[in-house]
């Protein structure tokens, strides 16, 4: 591929109001996937937002995903005081949206399940008026697992599905397409009231046809918040970019998901998970 086009470029991090949000995040010892996984809008998410998403359960992921930057290995990491350092952080950041998400912990019996209900409590113990948004893993596809941390109580639970179908084996190792649909149908099951949330990245080769199944099957699931990015390879040793997408391109990818019945579709070069959170969250209430 040729060098980035220009809608994909970023300014350079830094400001009074980032190191802030840095110099929070490290007195409570804490990980952000913005770092970890070299997420390239951590400039305006921490510098004009003041805005960070927490990555809990440790730094090092059991899995080693082709398009991921977080760390794979062995986890020596179980901070059961964990979800109280990161509330506390939240109340230090005076957040009023909290996303949280963590690396996979195959190695746990429930995935990290009970540290995530864990962290709602402590949220909520803090201050009952943060909305809560927690991006999870798939648990290997336990559904009692799930039921933990619906149960806690977030207002959004999201899983990423990240790809299409086909490209789950080598791009998703050790994760099914299915399955990863079958947690957030499980979900929004459990607890009607709950928003659910998924996002992908596309640019890893899939084609349009894959795509259209894939927002068909977010719409039967009864997804209500899609985000769609593009993928940005974080190193040589990862998947290669097979296509930088134009941002008309991903308008007609968010009205092509809207028509098929997805609530909310949120599509745009820079895009993730987490991106702009708080705004589409109140859009969706809005809409109510």
């Amino acid at each position: 591929m040729t060098g980035r086009p220009d809608w994909l470029k970023v300014r350079i991090p830094g400001g009074e109001a980032f190191f802030e949000v840095r110099d929070i995040i490290r007195s409570h010892k804490l990980n952000t996937v913005c770092e970890d996984a070299m997420c390239p809008n951590i400039a305006e998410c921490w510098g004009k937002h003041r805005t960070a998403t927490f990555m809990i359960l440790g730094d090092i992921c059991t899995r080693a995903c082709a398009f991921c930057a977080v760390r794979s290995g062995k986890p020596t990491e179980y901070d059961l005081m964990e979800p109280a350092r990161v509330a506390s952080a939240i109340a230090d950041m005076k957040l009023r949206h909290a996303v949280v998400t963590s690396v996979d912990r195959d190695d746990l019996k429930d995935g990290g399940a009970s540290i995530f209900a864990q962290l709602v409590r402590e949220i909520r113990a803090r201050d009952p008026e943060v909305k809560i948004e927690l991006l999870t893993p798939d648990f290997q596809g336990s559904l009692e697992s799930v039921r933990t941390v619906v149960d806690a109580g977030p207002d959004i639970f999201s899983h990423n599905v990240e790809t299409v179908r086909r490209l789950y084996p080598s791009i998703r190792f050790k994760s099914d397409y299915t399955t990863s649909f079958g947690l957030l149908s499980a979900a929004k099951e459990m607890n009607p009231k709950i928003f659910i949330k998924t996002g992908i990245m596309v640019g890893l080769g899939e084609e349009k046809e894959e795509i259209v199944e894939l927002l068909r099957d977010a719409a039967q699931t009864g997804i209500d918040i899609l985000t769609i990015g593009q993928y940005l390879r974080p190193s040589v040793k990862h998947a290669e970019i097979q296509k930088y997408y134009h941002p008309d391109e991903f308008a007609q990818l968010r009205a092509l998901g809207l028509g098929l019945g997805i609530r909310w579709v949120f599509s745009g070069p820079l895009v993730r998970s987490s991106y702009h959170a708080e705004d589409v969250f109140d859009q969706m209430v809005a809409r109510q």
